[in-house]
């Protein structure tokens, strides 16, 4: 059954319930059957400084879901608070569709959303929306399990596999709790968070050692995705490399040592 996600801006009170679960409004117990729903929020994001109250800042709204390869769509919309188009990712498998680093859009899923993955810290984006919606878990890195921003979510440790084919790879010395995922099918696929970036005037490369913890350690541990073979890149943010991307980081890493 088609499920189908609404984003929609309201200028009243935020209201992040789902209109199925809203109980008390239609006095009815039960939620109807119904697997659409809508989510209203305002057009802002909480960031990832601290506890509430946090600073508001404005959420980018996609419009539009590209297929970029067989069981691989992606959206985007430009943040002008980041100064960057922030990209999202959903990825086809055979336990269903994983969602990652999600940003608003209408979604519509034809098949059932098994999982959403958040690559770092600084991407809450609407992760927790699109999991109330498909009610789907949060996987991230297990240093962020448990943290304010992830309450609830599933911690992956590094190299483990947590559904069939997809495996989280710990990119240690970026952002707190960065972690790329890998999936084995067709060649392989690999979504990075921040550690690697693909847009002008940068083109492809390493995250600034500015936004980095330790910059040294992550180019060491970014060579960990050499283990694995993959033919395409998608990033959180930039342009995706669709073929030869393996042997494109590759040479990058060789580079810079």
């Amino acid at each position: 059954m088609e499920q189908r996600l609404h984003i929609v801006y309201n200028a009243g009170i935020p209201d992040c319930q789902l209109d199925r679960d809203r109980k008390h409004e239609a006095g009815n117990k039960t939620a109807p059957k119904s697997q659409s729903a809508e989510i209203r929020f305002w057009p802002f994001i909480l960031s990832p400084t601290g506890r509430w109250p946090r600073l508001l800042i404005p959420m980018p709204r996609a419009q539009e879901v590209d297929q970029v390869a067989p069981g691989l769509s992606l959206w985007q919309a430009y943040d002008k608070t980041a100064k960057a188009d922030l990209f999202s990712t959903a990825l086809e498998t055979p336990a269903g569709i994983y969602l990652i680093d999600p940003i608003p859009i209408d979604f519509r899923a034809q098949r059932k959303v098994s999982g959403i993955f958040v690559t770092n810290v600084n991407h809450t984006r609407a992760a927790s929306q699109f999991a109330r919606m498909f009610r789907a878990p949060i996987f991230v890195h297990a240093e962020l399990q448990g943290s304010v921003d992830f309450p609830n979510a599933t911690g992956v440790q590094d190299g483990q596999s947590f559904s069939k084919g997809l495996t989280g790879i710990a990119i240690d010395g970026g952002p707190a709790g960065e972690m790329a995922l890998h999936y084995d099918d067709d060649g392989g696929t690999v979504v990075l968070g921040d550690a690697l970036i693909n847009f002008e005037p940068h083109g492809f490369g390493l995250l600034p050692a500015k936004y980095c913890r330790d910059a040294r350690m992550m180019r060491r541990s970014l060579g960990k995705l050499l283990d694995y073979a993959f033919d395409r890149m998608l990033f959180a943010h930039g342009t995706p490399i669709l073929s030869g991307a393996r042997a494109r980081l590759e040479q990058l890493l060789r580079t810079i040592r």
